[in-house]
């Protein structure tokens, strides 16, 4: 199947891209082909996000009555505080002190991303995009020259993962050969850490400056009486139970958030960072910790209240300093595939938006300046053709409001390495006075991997047991995730065989085993050999799996390879 435009991915970039281009064609009356493969069994089903949305992008792409009409934007932001807590008590920072990129009335809306993306979905094919729910990319097709010695060769398309293949590999009755998708241009959206947006950085080498830093964000949303929703009300927090010894020292990188949606939601979640030092440092616990705050607690203190989701999904914490070269032979990185998140304002979305109308401008300009490689005209690829690569898209980028909203902040989130309350006032001095004009560079050139510390240096972290009222424990919580993957298939979840030895030898013994902390889903664990045998032996529950790529980022030598496992798999989120 050929396309002018195949686009990998249909979250809030994917699908901007899609419209945008499809936008073009309508103006212009030049109509080029567009394609979007996602591997969730449906648009918006593997998205999640706080989520505060500012519309900044959204406008630009639909227009403000199109937006003000959509019913996901009934929710205003209406009051906006941030408190530091202890672990008693709270102290609420005045908003004078807060960077400007913080404030949220008056501008932004409390939504569900992942409403708003089938929102978006349904848009794009009113308008002629073949989108296409349950298919996963599972490898890049190359033209000669792209290997990993070499950043010579082209993209040309992805193909989809065979389904219907046993976990032994033989085939099924079920069994369907994957298709080869080839395009012009083949857009990467994939979200943070995406299996096949990695692959082309390191083929092409387009990471040349810091290395990137990521989040762990967990959440949960909960069902409430409407007379106890504040429709609008939006708190975040920091302190307690992330940063709660020496502030004057380095703390885990985070924080939390309380949203409540119109009739009757309550979006609650934590991010922590994944440079985190100590191995023993549980996500999912701290997070769960955190509701017993009273400043916390108080929200969901009512017989009726109950959650009804849960999710987690890492996000990009780097910033512009670790943005990868945008474009390569045949493609691009859009969204959060390349890093738009500012961590600072604790958004992403609009400049994920932006990214793929830009991208899109980009490539129909390319692509229609002669008429006679369109596959929309002719139906098939001319082969004669010479790989594109959109340059404009990464001047563009350049030159758009969202490089200049990350610029300002751009040393903020690699200051916190100097420790909690240092990052915390240079943070402040960059958002109100220096604003991205300072002459320096905080630079990081150290994967999360490799900030975890061996175990014998740390202190263990006790936990308390959940009460099955406000805190769950993890499983329990999982099956609200709506999590599903058949257990008859090869496990996507892969000790990459260079790296086998980790697992046995170092995993366990010097770090304590993390991955049976850090992951939010209950994948990893250690069990004991049969026999006796004193080594234990892990397990990877791959069923489990939320997709958050936590696994592929936090292992000791990063000795995941996380692939992509038969489309439709994973979680079926309907209100993230």
């Amino acid at each position: 199947m050929a396309y002018d435009v195949l686009i990998v991915g249909g979250g809030p970039a994917g699908l901007s891209a899609a419209i945008r281009l499809k936008q073009l064609s309508i103006e212009k009356d030049q109509d080029l082909s567009v394609c979007v493969v996602e591997k969730g069994n449906e648009i918006g089903a593997h998205i999640l996000s706080g989520n505060v949305f500012d519309p900044r992008g959204l406008k630009e792409l639909l227009g403000d009555d199109v937006v003000n009409e959509m019913d996901v934007f009934d929710t205003p932001v209406s009051h906006d505080s941030f408190l530091f807590l202890s672990k008693e008590k709270s102290f609420e920072v005045p908003h004078l002190l807060l960077p400007s990129q913080l404030k949220n009335v008056g501008k932004n809306y409390i939504i569900s991303l992942s409403q708003l993306c089938r929102k978006l979905g349904e848009k794009a094919e009113d308008l002629g995009v073949e989108v296409y729910p349950g298919f996963s990319a599972s490898e890049v097709l190359y033209n000669s020259g792209a290997d990993e010695s070499s950043c010579s060769g082209s993209v040309y398309g992805i193909a989809t993962r065979d389904v219907g293949i046993g976990k032994d590999g033989a085939p099924k009755e079920t069994f369907e050969r994957g298709m080869e998708l080839h395009a012009r241009q083949t857009l990467f959206a994939e979200g943070a850490r995406g299996s096949c947006s990695e692959d082309i950085i390191k083929k092409f080498g387009l990471r040349t400056g810091n290395s990137q830093t990521y989040g762990l964000g967990i959440k949960e949303v909960w069902e409430v009486p409407e007379e106890v929703i504040q429709p609008g009300f939006v708190q975040h927090t920091l302190g307690w139970p992330l940063q709660q010894e020496s502030l004057m020292k380095r703390q885990p990188f985070g924080g939390s958030f309380i949203y409540h949606q119109k009739p009757n939601l309550i979006h609650v979640g934590m991010v922590v960072g994944l440079d985190y030092e100590n191995p023993y440092l549980n996500p999912y616990k701290e997070f769960q910790r955190w509701k017993t705050h009273p400043e916390i607690r108080k929200h969901f203190d009512h017989e009726k209240a109950q959650c009804i989701s849960y999710g987690a999904r890492v996000l990009n914490e780097g910033g512009y300093h670790s943005i990868p070269k945008l474009t390569f032979p045949g493609g691009a990185l859009i969204g959060c595939s390349a890093g738009f998140l500012n961590s600072i304002k604790i958004k992403g979305t609009h400049t994920a938006i932006k990214s793929g109308m830009v991208a899109a401008e980009a490539a129909f300009e390319q692509l229609t300046a002669d008429v006679s490689n369109i596959v929309a005209e002719s139906g098939e690829i001319n082969s004669e053709e010479p790989a594109l690569e959109l340059t404009s898209y990464e001047e563009g980028m350049e030159k758009s409001w969202v490089y200049e909203e990350l610029h300002q902040v751009r040393n903020c989130n690699a200051a916190f390495h100097y420790g909690f309350i240092p990052g915390l006032l240079y943070s402040g001095i960059a958002a109100h006075i220096l604003k991205g004009k300072e002459p320096w560079t905080f630079s990081n050139n150290r994967s999360d991997s490799d900030q975890t510390l061996a175990a014998e240096k740390c202190k263990e972290i006790q936990y308390e047991s959940p009460d099955g009222v406000l805190t769950f424990d993890l499983l329990t919580n999982l099956q609200r995730s709506g999590t599903y993957h058949d257990d008859d298939q090869p496990a996507h979840l892969r000790i990459k065989e260079n790296l086998a030895e980790v697992p046995k030898f170092t995993s366990m013994q010097t770090y304590a085993a993390p991955e049976t902390r850090f992951c939010p889903a209950g994948v990893y664990e250690y069990i004991e050999n049969e026999g006796g045998n004193a080594e234990e032996k892990l397990v990877i529950n791959a069923q489990n799996c939320v997709h958050c790529k936590c696994c592929s980022i936090k292992m000791p030598s990063e000795y995941i390879d996380w692939t992509v496992p038969e489309g439709g798999g994973g979680p079926q989120y309907q209100v993230m």
